[in-house]
């Protein structure tokens, strides 16, 4: 309630200065009877919906960085610039990644030759044992002589083995240098758009430093976060429209995607990820976005904008101003023209409605205690406050108007406000000076 009622006074407070419909002159012949707008109340259910901040990222997004420190020798790609996966963004400095592997490969040689020589050695000793052995069959060969044998083979044996773990080991070594040489070359692992580039020829780089991000700027996926409770009625598969300050009024609409079913330790909230189409390069990665999540409807009730909703400062009710007798002659504006504005009624009488909300979306609420069809004022209810007549001055306005002025910010009303009334002051002036 407390935000129906914050949305309402900024709104009665900026506006009413610069749309009350009168010039100067008629205001003093008419202070006592104040000029408000006002809205036919609807019936219908409103939307339910969750607003939530989220932050962008591209669809496939990777920060780059290097597996082995090293001096910058070339870097191919400048920010904004496409890749492919496996085309090269920067290379590194190869010397020394070079020598170790010649190195490594030279020892390899040596355990290869070992290998060779353990294995003719044993081999030599597997054949001696066997002419002991057929010696032994003939008894022309002593015991002792076949247990030397058999020792000398075993030897051979073990040490056949061991060169043969040296040679894997050698092995082992020289694809891990082969694999740090080829680290020199930095390629991108997926097809996308160079950003944040952290590479300049001559830099000292390690496995710390980011070089670039490369990400997909097709399709994008925004991350929001959801409180325990909100896991009550938000779920996957449902709508969500999104629309930022830098996107005008231009807006795009996806579905909730993945909820991660784990929540943080402490936050008690969890990530809900939404991904969202990109065709028209609206989402940049890293910028925040206003994010709608509908999620129902209200029961049937009387809808009414929030604007409308008034909590009287002597009694502490809240509820509307109506005007019981008043059916607009003319179509609801759109628009106000504060140097030309449209024709307000004769005084009528206003009456202040208790009413209950019942259901509360963003910018309009479902009410008890009005109809649908009563006119509910907007726009002026604190200039009714004192009313000794009772009654005031109406315009109608469209649903339109009154739900752009609540979407204002207060600031972008009150810049509003002020450059109409610089425009009137210099028309004004140059009808005097003419």
């Amino acid at each position: 309630m407390k935000k129906i009622l914050a949305t309402a006074t900024v709104i009665t407070t900026l506006i009413i200065a610069g749309c009350s419909g009168e010039n100067e002159a008629d205001s003093r012949d008419n202070l006592s009877i104040p000029s408000v707008e006002a809205v036919q109340a609807q019936f219908g259910s409103l939307p339910l919906e969750e607003r939530l901040s989220g932050s962008v990222r591209a669809q496939q997004q990777v920060e780059i960085y290097p597996r082995i420190s090293a001096p910058v020798e070339e870097v191919y790609v400048q920010n904004g610039d496409q890749v492919n996966r496996g085309d090269p963004l920067v290379r590194l400095r190869d010397n020394e990644y070079n020598e170790r592997l010649r190195q490594a490969e030279a020892e390899l040689r040596i355990n290869r030759a070992r290998e060779r020589q353990a294995l003719a050695e044993l081999n030599e000793a597997e054949s001696q044992l066997r002419r002991q052995t057929i010696l032994a069959e003939r008894e022309l060969s002593s015991e002792i002589e076949m247990e030397r044998l058999e020792a000398q083979k075993q030897s051979a044996e073990a040490n056949h083995e061991l060169v043969r773990a040296q040679v894997e080991q050698a092995e082992s070594n020289v694809e891990e240098q082969k694999d740090l040489l080829a680290q020199t070359i930095i390629r991108s692992p997926i097809d996308g758009t160079v950003g944040q580039r952290n590479a300049d020829i001559g830099m000292q780089v390690s496995n710390t430093t980011r070089m670039f991000i490369v990400g997909n700027l097709n399709d994008a996926k925004i991350t929001v976060n959801l409180t325990e409770r909100m896991l009550t009625y938000i779920n996957q598969g449902q709508t969500v429209r999104v629309q930022s300050e830098y996107m005008g009024d231009r807006m795009l609409e996806g579905t909730v995607s993945r909820i991660s079913p784990f929540l943080g330790a402490g936050s008690f909230s969890t990530e809900a990820e939404i991904d969202i189409s990109n065709t028209r390069d609206l989402l940049m990665p890293g910028m925040f976005v206003t994010v709608d999540i509908f999620y129902g409807e209200s029961e049937q009730a009387t809808i009414i904008p929030l604007s409308a909703i008034y909590r009287h400062p002597r009694t502490g009710e809240t509820g509307v101003y109506i005007v019981p007798q008043f059916g607009a002659e003319s179509e609801p504006v759109e628009q106000v023209d504060s140097a030309n504005p449209p024709p307000l009624s004769e005084p009528m009488p206003v009456e202040f409605v208790p009413i209950d909300v019942i259901a509360q979306g963003r910018e309009s609420a479902g009410v008890a205690g009005i109809q649908s069809g009563d006119w509910v004022v907007t726009v002026g209810q604190n200039m009714l406050i004192n009313n000794e007549s009772e009654s005031a001055r109406i315009r109608a306005v469209s649903w339109n108007r009154i739900m752009h002025m609540q979407q204002m910010q207060p600031q972008d009303l009150l810049r509003d406000i002020m450059n109409d009334r610089a425009a009137n002051r210099s028309s004004e002036d140059l009808s005097t000076q003419s």
